[in-house]
C-alpha cells in the first residue's frame, strides 16, 4: 500500500471519495436505528429514577410505622404513670401533694393526646404514602415493559447491522490512513458542517450533486484534470468529476459485496 506522501491528487480525491462512500453508509445504518439508543438510555433513566423513589418510599413508610409503634409504646407508659399517680393520691396527706400528683395526670393526659394526634397524622401520612407506590410501582411497570420492547428493537436492530457497521468502521479507519491529516481535517469540519455529512460530492449536469448552482466550465475541466483539490465556492464540498465517482461506486460496491 502507498504511504500519504506517495499518493497523486488523483490518489487523493479518490480515497477520500471512498470514505465519504463508506461514511455515508454508516450514516444509513445509524439513521435506521435513529433516535431509539437514546429513547433506551432515557427509559433506563426513568425506571432507574422510579426505583430509587419506590425504595426511599418504602424506607419511609417502614420508618413511620416504627414511629407509630414508639408512640403506641410511650402511650402505654403514660398510661401507667397515670395510674401511679392516681393509686398515690388516695394516700396524700395534704392538697399540695393532691394537687401536685394532679397536675402529673393531666400532664400525661396531654401528652397520650399529642401521641394520638400524632399518631392519627402518621396514618394519614402512610395511606397518602402506599397511594403514591401504587401509582409509582404501575407507572415502573409500564416503562419497565415499553424499555424491555425498546431493547429487544433495538436488539433487533443491532444484530442485523452490527457486523457490517464493524466493517464499514474498519474500512473508514483504513481510508482515513491514506489521507494526509490537513486534507482529512477538512474533509471532517466539512462533513460536520453540512446536514447530510457529504463532504466530497461529484460533478451532476453541470453543478455539485445535490445543489443547484452550476459549476463553470473552466472549473469542470481542472476538476476533471485531477490535479488539484477543488472545492465548491458555494458550501465547500470537496468535488470530484462524475466519471471518478462512478469507478470508486463501482469499487466499493464490490467491496461491500464481501461483508
Amino acid at each position: 500500500m502507498a504511504t500519504t506522501k506517495e499518493l497523486s491528487v488523483e490518489d487523493k480525491l479518490r480515497a477520500l471519495y471512498d470514505l465519504q462512500i463508506i461514511d455515508t453508509r454508516i450514516d444509513e445504518i445509524r439513521n435506521v436505528r435513529g433516535e431509539l439508543p437514546l429513547e433506551v438510555e432515557d427509559l433506563e433513566d426513568e425506571v432507574a429514577g422510579l426505583t430509587t423513589r419506590l425504595e426511599k418510599l418504602q424506607s419511609d413508610l417502614g420508618t413511620i410505622e416504627e414511629q407509630i409503634k414508639t408512640k403506641k409504646n410511650a402511650i402505654d407508659d403514660h398510661q401507667v404513670a397515670i395510674k401511679k399517680y392516681t393509686q398515690q393520691q388516695e394516700s396524700v396527706r395534704n392538697n399540695r401533694e393532691f394537687n401536685s400528683l394532679t397536675k402529673e395526670v393531666e400532664f400525661q393526659e396531654l401528652e397520650i393526646q399529642l401521641a394520638e394526634k400524632q399518631i392519627k397524622e402518621m396514618k394519614a401520612s402512610i395511606e397518602h404514602k402506599k397511594e403514591v407506590i401504587s401509582n409509582s410501582k404501575e407507572k415502573l411497570e409500564q416503562k419497565s415493559t415499553h424499555l424491555k420492547h425498546k431493547k429487544s428493537e433495538l436488539s433487533d436492530i443491532m444484530s442485523e447491522t452490527q457486523k457490517e457497521e464493524s466493517f464499514l468502521t474498519q474500512k473508514s479507519a483504513e481510508f482515513e490512513a491514506l489521507i494526509e491529516e490537513r486534507l482529512l481535517a477538512a474533509y471532517k469540519r466539512i462533513r460536520s458542517s453540512v446536514r447530510n455529512g457529504l463532504a466530497v460530492v461529484s460533478i451532476e449536469r453541470g453543478a455539485s450533486a445535490g445543489s443547484f448552482f452550476t459549476i463553470p466550465p473552466q472549473t469542470q475541466v481542472e476538476i476533471a484534470a485531477r490535479k488539484k483539490i477543488i472545492t465548491d465556492e458555494h458550501s465547500g464540498r470537496i468535488l470530484v468529476d462524475a466519471s471518478l465517482a462512478d469507478e470508486e461506486r463501482d469499487k466499493m460496491e464490490k467491496l461491500f459485496a464481501k461483508m
